[in-house]
């Protein structure tokens, strides 16, 4: 069992996977905004929820944006998460 993770590592990690799940949603805004404004409709619909969000056209420094504000987010959210894993395991001992 691992006793201490990486905080860095663990970091670079979500903060990479989350950008790139919103890069694909850019691609996504930039090539198909109909089929990914039916797809959004068809979520709320199971959800069973009335659909209000509308797809906008795309603007490559919104999504740039987006993409380095989510990478961001999700390298601080990765390091704060093994920050408090590795405290645990350390105060378990």
């Amino acid at each position: 069992m691992v006793d201490k993770l990486n905080n860095n590592q663990i970091g670079l990690i979500v903060g990479i996977f989350l950008a790139l799940m919103h890069a694909i949603w850019a691609l996504f805004v930039a090539v198909t905004p109909e089929l990914l404004q039916q797809f959004i409709d068809w979520m709320f619909i199971l959800h069973s929820l009335k659909p209000i969000w509308v797809i906008t056209s795309f603007d490559l420094m919104n999504a740039i944006l987006l993409i380095i504000l989510t990478f961001v987010i999700g390298y601080a959210l990765g390091w704060v998460f093994v920050a408090i894993w590795n405290w645990s395991k350390k105060s378990k001992k």
